[in-house]
This record gives structure tokens, sequence and C-alpha cells, in this order.
């Protein structure tokens, strides 16, 4: 067997297998490495970004430092130099980079701030028994997933013609975020010589690591998964459990600190091991208060983004999962996915994978086997750990209560609305939320929208820019093939890059980089974000204290839209920016379809 070590950076101690290097290989090989732009198109882009947020005499004394800056011979030539050389000898220039900068070097707790939460639409059930009916087909859903990774009959992706970096894919299984003081880090340990065979059911506040493939390497069907859902329900009665989970949710530097002590223990590091190891998680919610229908659809979405809190699912967590799929007892369910791994684009293909494969009926009898009893995982907790607990559930809470999250479905049209008028959906409601923004607010702001890099080997994501001196441009480019962030040309990645090419050659970081105009046009106030699966909801936390998160998803003849605010801030109010939001709508329709 063939092994080789992943670069450093990726991960920690794992090897991978002859198979692990032909999934790398198809997964990647077919398209394009990713190009650096050239430093003056994005630094007249940059320019240009700031024209709409900054006043005359600011925007000359920056376009003053830039000229600067890229002058031939300057400091912006030689690090672009150095970005080049960067980009010949690395799989991508600025992958890793952006996943340490954005991800692994934030301090902030992932819950809200950093991992995205989808919301599906509710199930036909509504108590414990259809929920692990559910769940035991989510799971098998799951897996057979899994194995169309395993096995290459994942189709590749195409966008515009072009095939899609597939190497996402296999990482999303297996994989957990880990602590650290300074940083955190990334285990993969599915493409070890022995990929684990299990994954983590959660159920109040009680973790089990549950096999899921039989003896012979079969996967267990539908059926011998819900019989050991049962043992587990069985065994994991409401008790004065500590929820070990909610440790996961601290500040990135106070959990690193807890996380070390927790595994000074032997039991407590088999037990962590155990969940970091699992193929994925499945959170196994009790029901939460009834409430009226206008507002059930925000509480799902908060309850999947966070878990409610410390007296509701929170516990039901271990956040640094990459991968957690939470199912509730009333019908409810959804993912909560953690970022430095996975990203949307694989996971909505995920998504419609599992959507389809629970229209089928079980195609499997179980065969005739016992199974062993699923393997509760224990904790000791001293006296630091029960501390760490109580200032994680406080923290937490504090947290919860200060994001107003508000979910709602625009029934007037949908996506096709645009379409008739040779208009993309996107831009479209991109323009409205600029206005909606503009009408509470009285001012523009920097608000950016992602773009896939997946057209590129290793590539990530982009930033899509608004506002821009002129609407139309604005939302024209959009539906334009040749936009400039699908063609790795935009410019947010690349000063990233060039600021961090700096540092990487031990010198000051350019003045560029510290004058208040870089600092204005990084200030998302307005973060924003996509999902297109049927009626599902993606919900996350704004970017900066005093911004807005929001999410759509434009179906037919209907938008899903979830907008996030924190309370703290007395100018941000998630309620009015969407009914400003619904009214903008409808004006906008207007605008297109003039009544008579």
């Amino acid at each position: 067997m063939i092994l080789r070590k992943i670069q450093p950076g990726a991960s920690r101690g794992v090897w991978l297998s002859r198979v692990a290097l032909r999934q790398e290989l198809f997964f990647s090989s077919a398209v394009p490495h990713q190009p650096v732009p050239p430093l003056a198109q994005t630094l007249q882009g940059y320019l240009l970004a700031l024209e709409p947020l900054l006043p005359p005499e600011e925007l000359s004394h920056t376009r003053r430092m830039v000229q600067q800056f890229g002058k031939p011979g300057g400091l912006g030539q030689s690090l672009q130099k150095g970005l080049e050389k960067r980009a010949w000898h690395t799989k991508n220039w600025i992958t890793d980079w952006w996943v340490q900068w954005a991800y692994l070097e934030s301090r902030q707790p992932l819950p809200v701030h950093s991992s995205p939460a989808i919301s599906l639409p509710k199930r036909d059930y509504s108590d414990w028994r259809g929920q692990l009916v559910f769940a035991s087909k989510l799971i098998a859903a799951v897996l057979d997933f899994k194995a169309k990774i395993n096995t290459g009959q994942l189709p590749v992706e195409y966008m515009r013609g072009k095939p899609l970096c597939m190497e996402l894919f296999p990482l999303l299984f297996s994989s957990c975020r880990i602590p650290g003081p300074k940083h955190d880090y990334i285990t993969h340990h599915g493409r070890s010589r022995r990929s684990p065979t299990h994954i983590t059911v959660v159920r109040n506040y009680q973790f089990f690591q549950l096999e899921v493939y039989n003896s012979d390497g079969s996967r267990m069907t539908e059926s011998q998964i819900h019989g050991q859902l049962l043992r587990i329900r069985s065994q994991s009665w409401k008790t004065d459990k500590e929820p070990m989970g909610i440790l996961t949710s601290e500040h990135r530097h106070t959990w690193g600190e807890a996380y070390n002590r927790l595994l000074r223990d032997k039991l407590n590091k088999e037990s962590v091991q155990a969940i970091e190891k699992g193929l994925f998680s499945v959170c196994l919610d009790s029901p939460v208060m009834r409430i009226s229908d206008e507002k059930y659809a925000s509480r799902m979405a908060a309850q999947v983004l966070h878990g409610g809190g410390t007296f509701s699912n929170s516990g039901n967590r271990w956040f640094d999962k990459t991968l957690q799929f939470v199912v509730g007892e009333d019908g409810s369910w959804g993912l909560l996915y953690e970022q430095a791994t996975a990203e949307g684009p694989p996971i909505a293909t995920l998504l419609d994978h599992i959507l389809e494969y629970c229209k089928k009926p079980d195609p499997k009898r179980a065969p005739l086997v016992p199974l062993p009893m699923p393997k509760k995982l224990y904790f000791h907790i001293d006296r630091e750990i029960k501390r760490d607990i109580e200032n994680a559930k406080q923290n937490l809470d504090i947290l919860i209560n200060d994001l107003d999250v508000n979910v709602f479905n625009f029934r007037k049209f949908g996506k096709e609305l645009p379409k008739q008028h040779s208009m993309s959906p996107n831009s479209f409601i991109q323009v409205a939320l600029q206005l909606a923004y503009y009408r509470v607010h009285n001012e523009v702001c920097p608000s950016c929208d992602i773009a896939s890099q997946r057209m590129f080997r290793g590539g990530r994501t982009e930033f899509i820019r608004s506002p821009t001196n002129q609407t139309l441009k604005f939302l024209l480019a959009f539906d334009d093939p040749s936009i400039s962030a699908l063609r790795g040309q935009a410019i947010d990645r690349h000063l990233l890059g060039l600021k961090l090419q700096a540092i990487s050659e031990g010198l000051s970081i350019p003045k560029i980089f510290m004058d208040t105009a870089y600092g204005l046009a990084t200030h998302w106030k307005l973060r924003t974000g996509q999902v297109s699966n049927t009626d599902s909801v993606m919900c996350f936390g704004p970017l900066v204290p005093d911004g807005y998160a929001i999410c759509y998803n434009p179906q037919a003849d209907h938008v899903h839209f979830s907008i996030t605010a924190f309370n703290c801030c007395e100018e941000t109010h998630a309620e009015t920016l969407a009914l400003t939001l619904k009214n903008t709508l409808c004006e906008l329709q207007e605008l297109l379809q003039p009544t008579v």
C-alpha cells in the first residue's frame, strides 16, 4: 500500500492510502489552477468599490496611497511577484491562507459567528417514533452519498459548461476542527489507513458511538439503524448529565484551554476522539416550546443554528464537528456545518441527495444478525471542567439572547418574475436588499455576496461586492458570464493575499491595508448568501456587531428569507429590515409590472 502525508497545515498525522490518492486526482485534476489577478486591475477595482463609500477628500487620499503602492518597482509589484511565485508552487495560492485567516485564526465562537445552519421543510411526524424513523432514513441517505464518493460514482459538477473542483466532498466525513490557543487546526480521519465506521448520536446531552457498517463491510439498513436508535433512546432518558457539548460553543481560546484540561483524563480523551473521528453527528433534539405559525420558521432556524440555549438543545451539539444533522421530535430538521472544511455548494449537493433518497422506500431487509449495543461515551468531570461548563452555558445564552432571527416566506412572486424581464433572480434580490438597507439606514454600506471559486483546483469562495456607483451595472454584473469573480479576478482575496504575502516575507503591513478606507471597505454590514435547495432556509449571524446577515432561497413563485442582527446594536433591527424588504420587493414588482 502506498502512503503519503497530507501537506503541512491541512491536518496532523493523517496518512493517505492509494485509494485516497486516486480520489484526490479524480476530484481535482480536471480543473485549472486559480490565477493571480493583475495588480493594476485589482487596485483599480478597489478604488471603484470605495467610490460609493467615501467622501471625495478621503477618496483622494486613498487614491494617492494606492498609486504609491502599485507604482512600477514599488512594494505592490514586489508582493505581486511573490504571489505569482506562490501560485506556481502550490495547488492554490490563496485557499490555505484564506482558511487559516478567515476561519482557523478567528477566535470568535463557532455558533452564530461562523457555522451556517440550513433548516429544511418540516417532515410529516410529530413524536419520537417518527423522529427515529426519519433519523434512520437520513443516516442511510448520508451513508449512500458517502458510498458514491468512495466509489467514484458522484458525478462531476459543472458550471457554465466547465467542471468544478470536487475535492471538498471526501473531506466532509470524519473531520473535525480542533481548538488551539492561537489558532485551530483540522483533523481528517476519513483518509487514514483505518477509516472510521461509526457516527455520533446525541440525545439529552448524552453522546453515543454508533457503528453503521456490518462486520462484512456492508452499510447497515434503515431498519438496523432504527433498531439501534431505539436502543440509544432507552439509554438516554433525561438525567442531570452535564451538557459537555456546550464547551465547544465557547470563544476559541477559552475552549482551547478547557480542551487541554479535558483531555488530561484518559476516559475524556477517548470519548472526545470518538466524536472527532465519527463520520458525522446526528442530534436527536427534544421538543421545543410551541409558538405561533408565524414565528415557527424563525424558531426552527435558530434551533439548528445554536440549539436554542442551555435549557433547550444546545447541549446536543459538538460545534467543532464538520457535519451535524439535527432531527427534532416535532418534524423539524436541518444541518449545521463547520466552514473551515465544508462550504455551501457541496452541502447543497449532499442535501439534494438526501431529499431524493428520502422519497424512496427502504431498499433492503435487515439481516438477522445480532448487533452490538451502541457505545455510550462517558466523561469524568472534575471541578475545573464543571466550572468551564457553567461559564460556557452563561456565555452561550448571552450570545443566543443577543441574536435576533427573522425568517419569512415572501409569497407575492418568486424567481420567475425577474426571469420574465431577462434579469437574474440573484441580482434582482441583491438590488432589493441594497435598497431596503438604504431606506432603513439612509446610507449605502459594504455588502458581500459569496461566489464559488470551485472552477479552480482547490478553490473556495470570493466576495461579490456591492454597491457600485451605478446599480444597473451591479445588476447586470450578476447575469454577465464574464463576471470577474467567476473568473478568479475579483479583488478581495487578491488584496488579502498581498497583505499576507508581506507578512510571510517578514515585512511590515503595507500602509494601504492600515488606511481607514480599507477598514471601512471590509466592514461588511451586509453579509448575504443564497441557498438553492427546495424550500430550505439558510441562517447565520452577521459578520460585524452593527451589521446584518441575510440569506435567501428563490423558488419559482416565492422566496425564503432569513435575516439576523444583534440586539446589542441599537441601530440594527431584523424585523424592521424584513418589513422594509417586503415593501421594497412589492415596489420593484410594480416597477416591472405597472398596474393600468
